[in-house]
């Protein structure tokens, strides 16, 4: 009886990485996500911590029960608890990687939005600089961006000198520097994105 009594317990310590690992790659999914976002600008770590908690939960959920299964084709050796949890631990990787992988994907994409939107900013106080009123003109460092098309079309405002207005022009960065940038109107950018989102 000891003996099979001890033959469990080091089958258990043995196959007892599921829920370490899961810990430990929701972790690696934050820092990855937050670092190389897969999709948009951006990601907070707690946004990606949650995105790889539920991915981890769906993958040990879903796929345990059948790689484990495998697993004991190939090794029937194994303890059904024990399969489970090297095909649990398994899929958990698994997952950490295919979100690795598309953030890497994704990097260039932010990469390239975030120049266009440089190169629209420059454009836009370019534009402001020369031909804005003198109560904007001041105030040309001061840009607030929003993203009409990411990577193509912004719209820049700067406030006035008292702040109580804003000088706006949209820039296509697809288009030549003398042409990329029209006047937009001085309503701000806070009331421009609720109107058109």
């Amino acid at each position: 009886m000891d003996g099979l009594w001890l033959a469990r317990m080091r089958w258990r310590r043995r196959g007892a990485w599921l829920w370490p690992a899961f810990v430990a790659m929701t972790v690696v999914d934050a820092v990855t996500g937050h670092l190389l976002p897969p999709a948009g600008q951006t990601q907070t770590v707690f946004a990606a911590a949650l995105l790889g908690l539920v991915a981890n939960l769906v993958a040990v959920l879903l796929l345990s029960r059948p790689l484990g299964a495998l697993l004991r084709k190939l090794r029937p050796d194994l303890p059904v608890v024990v399969a489970r949890n090297y095909a649990g631990t398994a899929a958990i990787v698994f997952v950490s990687a295919v979100l690795l992988t598309a953030g890497l994907i994704h990097r260039p994409t932010i990469v390239s939005e975030r120049q266009a939107m440089s190169d629209a900013i420059v454009r836009a106080q370019a534009y402001i600089g020369d031909r804005a009123p003198a109560q904007f003109r001041r105030n040309v460092a001061l840009t607030n961006t929003y993203a009409i098309e990411p990577g193509a079309i912004y719209r820049v405002c700067v406030p006035s000198v008292d702040e109580r207005r804003t000088y706006c022009v949209v820039v296509k960065t697809q288009l030549p520097f003398e042409r990329s940038v029209t006047f937009s109107g001085y309503e701000p950018n806070s009331m421009f994105s609720l109107g058109t989102g």
